[in-house]
């Protein structure tokens, strides 16, 4: 199983914890004389199993076509609708936003290939990632792709959100840099949600629903008017 490196301090912190925890229990349980404790060792272990789980980077083949926008994210579509957004699309737009569970694989992946022309971070609150607000209350971090296929509108907005469990948006992509359908730009850990924004065109074809699940850098949400299949 591959892990990413976005994990690799959590995953560090997490070894040193269990094996200091299962050593407790190890050698309380000898001294006391209560083998059950000695064997609570198990349960640190199987937490640390879980950390390396989480931090999983299965790979993922995007799919060729143009006009095709794909999902960021792994989890679970709670919305396609239109708002505004002022900051980067500055307009209308269409909103799709995933909630990703603390099962789901929590790496990012950029759901076009282009250039990052905006980035930004905004500190907030951590409440349920699922409550409609937490898109406006919690700490998030935005990145914006000029695309490379005009297609599209010309600009894609990726939003990462913080949610109750999950405290730590990764995003090391810096202005300038350029990204392929599909490459890892970052992760969020343990629980979160992302959406992508795109400007609002009645050309846009979404090919998800809310309630489907999706898969980062592979599922296709929406493709632009004759855009190939």
């Amino acid at each position: 199983m591959r892990l990413t490196a976005y994990g690799t301090e959590t995953i560090l912190a997490c070894l040193g914890l269990a094996a200091l925890a299962a050593a407790a229990c190890y050698g309380m349980g000898k001294l006391a004389g209560w083998p059950w404790l000695a064997w609570g060792g198990v349960v640190p272990a199987i937490l640390f199993l879980w950390v390396l789980w989480f931090f999983r980077d299965p790979g993922r083949t995007p799919p060729d076509g143009t006009g095709l926008l794909v999902s960021p994210a792994d989890g679970t579509v709670t919305h396609i609708d239109r708002v505004e957004e002022p900051d980067f699309i500055q307009g209308p737009a269409w909103r799709c936003s995933i909630f990703l569970s603390v099962f789901d694989v929590h790496l990012n992946r950029a759901p076009v290939g282009g250039t990052v022309a905006y980035l930004r971070h905004q500190a907030g609150q951590f409440v349920d990632a699922r409550r409609e607000d937490s898109a406006h209350r919690n700490e998030f971090q935005d990145l914006g792709l000029l695309p490379d296929d005009p297609a599209l509108g010309g600009r894609v907005l990726v939003r990462q959100t913080a949610g109750k469990i999950a405290r730590r948006i990764v995003c090391p992509a810096k202005e300038g840099d350029r990204l392929a359908r599909g490459e890892r730009y970052g992760m969020i850990r343990f629980g979160s949600r992302t959406t992508v924004f795109l400007p609002a065109s009645d050309a846009l074809e979404w090919r998800v629903k809310v309630g489907d699940k999706v898969k980062a850098g592979e599922t296709v949400l929406a493709a632009a008017g004759g855009a190939e299949r």
